[in-house]
């Protein structure tokens, strides 16, 4: 069925048949066959190197690894030679594309509440994701953060969902309407400015979370699709797809913590145990249980990291031993030749 003629009705008929939510919704990935011909690419070749089955694309509540999906974006990003692919692909993503998660935020009664609805919602749609709705003092602040220590690189998905909230806000405050800021994790790319254009407001990069600031004078307008009786719907069909969610490894949710404390410095494993509300020594513990240590994951998720760092040219080398938690740019030199027997620069090199 082709995705221009979904509606509600449709989605919630197959919600009622597919399998539990193994990571993120085909919806999200609406439209992404086309916008990869429309920039060059090959869908067949981009899924089949990241291990896909073009079948995902079919069903808008069938679903696929959240690990899989964001290599998805960024192999389509290298395959169309395109490193905005992301900005662009939710450039043109309308929240009717996002399926039931889309359908809540549109039949809710404001954008405040549309917002709100859909942060809250959120964790259905797509597993191991962070999102919350924060008030400011004038404006209120949507975060988005992925949170899984298999995924190291996730700009594409950060760039395409801010994307798609800015045009959920434009069902109602207007196609021309902006955000007071955007705010992403990943570093700047080299032709950051293209990112102010796109979401015409101020943006800044390596911060905590991705997230759209939006003013407190827009959020009172009402959804033109608000609808009373079908948005309790779309809230119990899209909870029926996630009866039984899976969950990561106690490896990938530590790791999922490190990478976020590493802009902080060097990870701790007791502040790491008291955010994952559980003792030192039960962490530990479940740790050795998957032959881990916490020691052995930093240097995992450091490495990895590095490796992804490298591969932006725009980053200078003397730069990503504080983004990668040293506090000193020796120290990662060090490290880095440990791992990779080779200095950074001479690694950048030959990549």
């Amino acid at each position: 069925m082709p995705y221009s003629n979904l509606n509600p009705t449709n989605m919630m008929t197959h919600s009622g048949i597919a399998a539990t939510n193994r990571g993120v919704l085909a919806a999200a990935a609406t439209g992404l066959d086309g916008f990869i011909r429309q920039m060059g690419g090959n869908t067949d070749t981009i899924l089949g190197r990241s291990g896909v089955d073009p079948e995902w694309l079919m069903q808008p509540t069938s679903s696929l690894t959240l690990v899989s999906y964001c290599e998805v974006l960024e192999q389509a990003a290298q395959a169309t030679g395109c490193d905005h692919f992301g900005l662009y692909y939710g450039k043109q993503f309308m929240p009717q594309q996002l399926g039931l998660l889309g359908y809540i935020g549109l039949c809710s009664p404001t954008v405040g509440e549309a917002i709100q609805n859909v942060a809250r919602c959120f964790h259905w749609h797509q597993h191991d994701t962070f999102t919350q709705w924060v008030e400011q003092k004038e404006a209120w602040r949507f975060d988005y953060q992925i949170r899984h220590g298999a995924i190291m690189a996730r700009r594409q998905d950060a760039e395409l969902t801010m994307g798609m909230i800015v045009n959920l806000v434009r069902q109602a405050a207007g196609l021309h309407w902006a955000p007071k800021e955007v705010h992403f994790e990943h570093p700047a790319p080299s032709d950051w400015h293209e990112h102010c254009k796109v979401f015409d407001a101020p943006v800044y990069f390596n911060q905590p979370f991705n997230s759209l600031v939006i003013a407190k004078s827009v959020l009172q307008r009402p959804m033109p699709s608000h609808d009373p009786l079908l948005l309790p719907l779309m809230f119990a069909a899209l909870s029926q797809i996630n009866s039984t969610p899976t969950r990561q490894s106690m490896t990938e949710q530590v790791s999922a913590h490190i990478q976020h404390q590493l802009a902080q410095g060097e990870p701790q494993l007791e502040a790491i145990a008291l955010q994952m509300g559980i003792t030192r020594m039960s962490l530990q513990r479940q740790l050795r249980q998957e032959q881990q240590s916490f020691r052995q994951l930093v240097e995992q998720v450091r490495c990895a990291m590095a490796k992804q760092y490298l591969q932006q040219d725009q980053l200078a080398i003397t730069d990503l031993g504080m983004m990668l938690g040293y506090s000193e740019t020796s120290a990662f030199s060090r490290a880095f030749r440990r791992w990779f027997g080779v200095s950074p620069s001479r690694y950048r090199r030959q990549s």
